[in-house]
């Protein structure tokens, strides 16, 4: 039996034919030592004997996060990823086993996006996230943004001023720039300011918070492409339940790491996943998230497009989804 660390060591290693086996692989040592985990499939009948391929896994509803701890093993947390509550129902805590291995992992995964991430200014206006304690996100960009010797990298809450003058003064920096900021941020920014951010990479993330209406995506890139003077807007899909991220460049789908895989469920039955191009309640297996559950029904609506990756539309209306309270004391 495997143990965290050599499933960790073996992400690097999995590719389109071994995924099935290695997930497979997964499940079973969480099924083994997640009792929670457990007593969730077992309800299901998806035991060990029963769970032959990947369509036969469980997918543990997100909302767990929110009421129980959710880990594999035995072990003591070194500390803990938390959500924001913009819905009033709690926040999802996340225990983490190694901050050390999230940390190489989101730079892995950055870097096979876009390339050494010293190669890069990143200007973080992420105001929601800097304002409570525990972000993964925020961890992810303070990781980044030590990795610039330049010392030109930083966070910005409110201070517009600041953020722009700093933009103008990297005009002529070797690195590319990164403006990575939360959706609200971003249109709080272009509405206030008309801007040329031809020279910068702008990277939209986390939608609106409860700061403002909720926009569909295409119609935020528009509105922002209109305003900073930019052919495209990138994205990354990222939550405090992952250890993974998804990128999506120059305004596509978004498309996951090799540990990474989004399907699609029908909203009216979990338990049924729908045709590809479909739309549906995503579900995310993250390879990376053995210490805690790999299998995430989400609360995410999307559709899944094959090899083209998956696009996010929005969030369900009502999150009870269909075998989320089995468990929920």
């Amino acid at each position: 039996m495997k143990e965290i660390k050599e499933f960790n060591e073996l992400l690097p290693q999995v590719n389109a034919t071994n995924f099935s086996n290695i997930a497979l692989e997964v499940y079973r040592f969480q099924y083994k030592n997640n009792l929670l985990y457990q007593s969730y499939a077992k309800l299901l009948g998806k035991v060990p004997d029963r769970v032959k391929s990947l369509s036969d896994i469980p997918f543990l509803p997100i909302r767990f996060f929110k009421t129980h701890q959710v880990i594999t093993g035995n072990w003591k947390p070194q500390s803990e990823f938390e959500s924001s509550s913009t819905t009033g129902v709690g926040v999802s805590r996340h225990a983490i086993h190694d901050s050390e291995f999230y940390l190489q992992n989101s730079r892995s995964i950055f870097e096979s996006f876009y390339g050494p991430v010293t190669n890069f200014h990143f200007l973080a206006l992420l105001p929601s996230y800097l304002e409570r304690k525990g972000s993964s996100l925020i961890a992810m960009i303070d990781h980044f943004i030590k990795m610039d010797s330049t010392n030109n990298s930083g966070f910005y809450l409110k201070n517009h001023g600041e953020l722009i003058e700093k933009i103008k003064s990297l005009e002529q920096s070797p690195k590319k720039i990164i403006l990575w900021g939360v959706s609200f941020a971003l249109l709080d920014l272009a509405e206030k300011n008309n801007l040329d951010l031809s020279n910068c990479i702008v990277l939209e993330t986390g939608g609106m918070k409860g700061r403002r209406k909720e926009m569909v995506r295409r119609e935020l890139h528009e509105l922002l492409k209109n305003r900073f003077n930019i052919a495209s807007v990138d994205s990354e899909y990222g939550m405090t339940e992952l250890f993974s991220q998804a990128y999506a460049r120059n305004g596509g789908y978004f498309k996951c790491p090799p540990w990474m895989k989004a399907s699609v469920r029908d909203i009216n039955d979990p338990f049924e996943i729908v045709a590809e191009g479909k739309t549906g309640a995503i579900n995310i297996i993250d390879l990376a998230n053995v210490h805690s559950c790999a299998f995430i029904e989400t609360e995410d609506i999307g559709v899944v497009f094959d090899h083209s990756g998956f696009e996010v539309l929005g969030r369900m209306d009502n999150s009870d989804v269909r075998g989320c309270n089995l468990l929920v004391n």
